[in-house]
């Protein structure tokens, strides 16, 4: 008994030898049974006929070689020639495509297929048919009497019977005698039909409802692609108290001369002064046209390597045209600049050159024609210990006023040439220790200002600065801690204390008299204290100050992964000798202690993240400002986050205090619904109502928005409902679009 143990091992061996043998020339053959856990069913076996390089397999039989993996009830293969005859439940993956049929012939070595009847499908497109012929190195396959459709079902409302059909997976296929079927009746005949199947198809994709500023609205936009060289849009939108608006959007591909996007919109307007009346633009009272058009121009290349390009171009002839016709851009940028930027790139300096034109007269603006700055990276000074930084900028600058502000302002002008040198010697003492001491000094040249603004005459500034950086980090790991409900294996704990002293004097020619081009301007984070990161040029006058900095980081081990539990950085500045200093560059003094800042991120569980950054008065006692946001996201079938923005009054502005809500909740498979709220604490009033129910019909996707926007002082409430339809095949907007751009649920 024991001889017959040890030979059957060994015989089974022999007998699989040429499939063994053969992977070692090339690729290896996996052979097996599956063994099937079916009650009643026969135990799956595999005969292999050494002499002829043969194995026939049956009741379950799984087979793979290279990337391609075949199952199916029962398989004749040929280990040499590579074919296989496979019967049954016939399975056949190749990377991501997928091939069913009952009776399959397939080459594991030419990759050549065929099969009386088959399915197949890769995402979002699947094909049926019979006698199907084919080669899936090459990727090209020729079927008769085929279906094509989107629907991912097994009886699909919408597809293309076709007699003769060529399929290129993931590219293309073209059908001859095609006709289109609807729910089962024939819709449309094509003699020949061409489609691609990647994420470059042409496609429709309209947006139908009801607006209080519009009135019934219909928004149709054509996706079209020209090659891998050209793609597009083309718009044609209807507001039935606005009018007809329409225009292109062209995007060019270069290869390496980049990439190029041209973007119009024309819209004559029966109703200009519509959103006037609905929001707070009395200032634009009558200034706004009937004939409103936007262009918007982006140009990007790497041409060569470490050179970089960039244009970008946004005309627009009223100031509220992105406001009333493109929400989505306007929530994003208000004011878009214009500019032409050209940077080169070497190990430690780099050249870039940038003009600004303002193009739109209505927006505040400072010209850049042209500006120019060389950057010196931190560097080593030969073999030496110390560091070198350096900024040198020259340029022609205006400083331009919007023509709509009530008084008017006057612009002026001038040129300035600026350059900034600093020498740093880092150290580390006791091997954990980080001191970096640094001095430096800047030279500014100014010109006599010219305009009806200018008011100072040429100048000259230099600024000297010292200080010491301290840091250092220390840490502590507990490999045993676990924790079930923080999901906490292993903890880790990062400490990193900081503290940067930087000095100042009072600079040659203070701020107030000098043309404020880079001016500091009102910040909700803590402004750097440090040059060359302080960049506000002509702003800078005296400090003495000591920032301290404190970050306390919690690790832990997830799924295998490293997670951050905690994440929290203070910091708080220290004014040795407050600047008194009160203009219209620093509305108030410095205190001895600024805002004490927080900014803390803290993941309990691996689906529960608290995100917080506050700004604390500590000498008034004041909170100036307060950001916090918990999201909730379990599972695929729901997810809720709450956020809470406040803004002192008269910190950096009016003041805000607005608590917001984003809630998710999945149905089933074809239901889901999407409520958001904004909530003004500060005047009690929900300010924003978003309502959107998903449906997903197999083929198509849809979505019904109800929004209503209360701007309250007696404006009268802004209402949409709007239903967005689209191929889900090619989708007018993808997964997770509408939370961070909710209003391409209402519109553009």
């Amino acid at each position: 008994m024991r001889k017959l143990l040890a030979i059957v091992p060994l015989a089974f061996f022999l007998a699989a030898f040429p499939f063994i043998a053969s992977a070692q020339e090339q690729e290896t053959w996996d052979v097996r049974a599956l063994n099937r856990i079916i009650p009643g069913a026969p135990i799956g076996k595999i005969d292999f006929d050494m002499a002829s390089s043969t194995a026939h397999g049956t009741n379950g039989v799984f087979v793979k070689y290279g990337d391609a993996v075949l199952t199916a009830d029962s398989v004749s293969l040929n280990s040499q020639t590579g074919e296989a005859v496979a019967d049954g439940n016939v399975r056949i993956e190749q990377g991501d495509q997928i091939w069913v049929g009952e009776h399959i012939t397939y080459n594991f070595k030419t990759h050549r297929m065929r099969s009386e009847q088959f399915r197949t499908g890769k995402a979002p497109v699947f094909t049926q048919g019979e006698q199907l012929q084919g080669d899936t190195s090459n990727k090209v396959y020729n079927a008769r009497h085929v279906f094509v459709t989107t629907d991912d079902v097994s009886e699909p409302a919408v597809r293309i019977h076709a007699s003769h059909v060529k399929i290129v997976p993931g590219q293309y296929f073209e059908a001859w005698n095609a006709v289109l079927f609807l729910d089962g009746v024939p819709a449309f005949y094509f003699p020949y039909y061409k489609r691609n199947l990647n994420a470059r198809a042409n496609n429709l994709n309209f947006l139908a409802g009801y607006r209080s500023a519009y009135g019934p609205f219909l928004l149709n936009t054509y996706s079209w692609f020209l090659g891998d060289e050209a793609d597009g849009k083309l718009h044609l939108d209807y507001r039935e108290r606005r009018g007809v608006g329409a225009g292109p959007d062209v995007n060019l591909h270069f290869g390496q001369w980049g990439d190029a996007t041209f973007s119009y919109y024309y819209l004559h307007d029966h109703n200009p002064n519509e959103s006037i009346s609905m929001n707070s633009f009395s200032n634009l009272l009558g200034k706004i046209p009937e004939n409103r058009q936007r262009f918007y121009f982006a140009y990007q290349a790497t041409p060569f390597t470490n050179l970089n390009v960039k244009a970008l171009l946004n005309y627009q002839n009223d100031p509220l045209v992105l406001h009333d016709f493109f929400e989505s851009e306007y929530s994003q940028n208000p004011q878009p600049n214009s500019f032409v930027e050209v940077n080169k790139y070497w190990e430690n300096w780099s050249l870039d050159a940038e003009t600004t034109p303002r193009i739109n007269d209505f927006f505040d603006q400072v010209e850049r024609v042209p500006d120019v700055k060389l950057t010196g990276f931190r560097q080593q000074i030969f073999d030496t210990p110390v560091y070198y930084e350096s900024e040198s900028s020259a340029g022609y600058y205006r400083k331009l006023f919007a023509d709509t502000n009530n008084p008017a302002l006057p612009d002026y002008a001038a040129a300035r040439a600026d350059t900034f040198h600093q020498l740093l010697l880092p150290w580390t003492f006791f091997n954990w220790l980080n001191l970096t001491p640094h001095v430096g000094g800047r030279f500014t040249y100014y010109s006599r200002e010219s305009g009806p603004g200018g008011t100072n005459d040429e100048t000259y500034r230099t600024v000297f600065n010292t200080g010491l950086g301290a840091s250092f980090k220390a840490s502590q790991l507990w490999t045993g801690a676990t924790n079930s409900l923080l999901e906490i294996d292993g903890l880790r704990h990062i400490i990193e204390p900081s503290a940067n002293y930087v000095f100042v004097p009072h600079p040659s020619t203070p701020p107030s008299q000098l043309p404020q081009f880079d001016s500091q301007l009102p910040s909700i984070e803590l402004l750097p204290v440090q040059f060359p990161d302080y960049n506000n040029i002509d702003s800078i006058d005296s400090q003495n100050v000591i920032r301290f900095g404190l970050r306390n980081t919690l690790q832990t081990k997830r799924d295998g992964q490293l997670d951050n539990l905690l994440d929290w950085n203070v910091m708080l500045d220290w004014n040795l000798t407050p600047n008194a200093r009160t203009n219209a560059i620093f509305l108030q003094p410095q205190k001895t202690f600024d805002d004490l800042y927080s900014d803390l991120a803290f993941k309990p569980r691996s689906w529960i993240t608290l995100e917080s950054q506050t700004r604390y008065n500590i000498n008034s006692g004041d909170l100036n400002f307060a950001f916090e946001q918990l999201e909730f996201t379990p599972n695929t079938r729901w997810s809720w986050g709450l956020g809470y923005w406040y803004l002192r009054g008269g910190f950096l502005g009016s003041g805000d205090n607005l608590i917001t809500s984003t809630m998710f909740y999945r149905l089933n498979d074809n239901w889901g619904f999407r409520a958001t709220h904004d909530f003004n604490a500060q005047e009690g009033r929900l300010q924003q109502q978003f309502y959107t129910l998903y449906r997903d019909m197999r083929s198509w996707t849809g979505a019904l928005t109800f929004r209503v926007i209360d701007e309250s002082n007696g404006r009268p409430r802004d209402f949409t409902v709007a239903f967005s339809f689209s191929l889900k095949a090619n989708p007018r907007s993808h997964l997770g679009d509408d939370t961070v751009q909710p209003y391409r649920l209402v519109g553009e």
